[in-house]
């Protein structure tokens, strides 16, 4: 076979290979147009919707997404109306069970609430600590300042930490975040608790004056914080609580004298007393 054969062969094997090439390209296309993709339609937020917001026809549309539903998506509009938003849900958004208290629960404060926890109503001085920083979500420790009970020395005051890592859910009548975190004075702010944090909390209302201190989200550790005394600000120790427990110093003995006889020479020493009998 000589060269001029060889080269008509190789050519004609190219363009059969990419003929063939172009061919499957535009078959595959085709049948990709035809195949019909799998898309599902669910609920979705048609406007903004704020916490407590009790949703109704307005608020709902429904989207389709492709492929199958997320995990917990809803997708009948009935299932959705009638039910507070838990949290804040975006325009376009679909709508999850999760961002939505259970039907019957209503809306505002009371829908954002947990199961098995409670809001608790604190009353704070606009000018204590970070009261106005106390923006829904974010994180406080609650201390608590007063004289001890039963505590004689009425000039003693403590602080004790009674409370840490609790979350805000409303500061006043605000239940929403503010986007640009701007502080508000306030009097009222609800903390989210237990049963058993809710009864700490309203007792210490009642006796002592209470102040919380703002704590970064992400820093979720409970620390050990002893009490501190108003005594130990400025280096005294901490004097009992009942004077007449307190032991009256006992007086120096007098020390006793000795004489000594030598010979014809007379002589006196004295001696420190160690307290017994001289």
């Amino acid at each position: 076979m000589n060269r001029r054969m060889m080269i008509i062969l190789l050519s004609a094997f190219v363009i059969a290979s990419m003929s063939a090439f172009l061919v499957w390209r535009m078959v595959g296309a085709r049948i990709s147009a035809a195949r019909p993709i799998a898309t599902t339609k669910v609920v979705a937020a048609a406007k903004e919707i704020k916490i407590g917001t009790v949703l109704d026809a307005s608020d709902l549309t429904t989207i389709q997404l492709v492929g199958s539903a997320p995990t917990g998506a809803i997708l009948d509009v009935k299932n959705a109306i009638g039910r507070g938003a838990i949290s804040q849900i975006y325009s376009g958004e679909p709508i999850l069970e999760n961002r939505l208290a259970p039907k019957g629960s209503g809306g505002g404060l009371a829908a954002t609430i947990k199961e098995g926890m409670r809001a608790c109503a604190v009353k704070v001085d606009e000018v204590v600590g970070v009261a106005g920083f106390a923006t829904p979500g974010m994180r406080v420790d609650v201390l608590v300042s007063g004289v001890p009970p039963n505590s004689q020395n009425t000039q003693n005051s403590q602080v004790r930490t009674i409370l840490q890592n609790i979350e805000v859910l409303s500061a006043g009548t605000d239940i929403q975040k503010d986007a640009e975190g701007k502080p508000q004075q306030v009097q009222v702010v609800n903390l989210l608790v237990t049963p058993e944090q809710a009864q700490i909390l309203s007792l210490a209302a009642t006796q002592m004056r209470i102040q919380l201190v703002l704590r970064n989200p992400l820093d979720t550790k409970i620390s050990v914080v002893p009490d501190t005394a108003m005594t130990s600000l400025f280096g005294q120790p901490a004097q009992p609580a009942n004077p007449a427990a307190r032991r009256a110093a006992k007086p120096k003995p007098a020390p006793f004298t000795v004489q000594v006889i030598n010979g014809s020479k007379v002589s006196e020493q004295k001696f420190a007393s160690t307290g017994g009998q001289q």
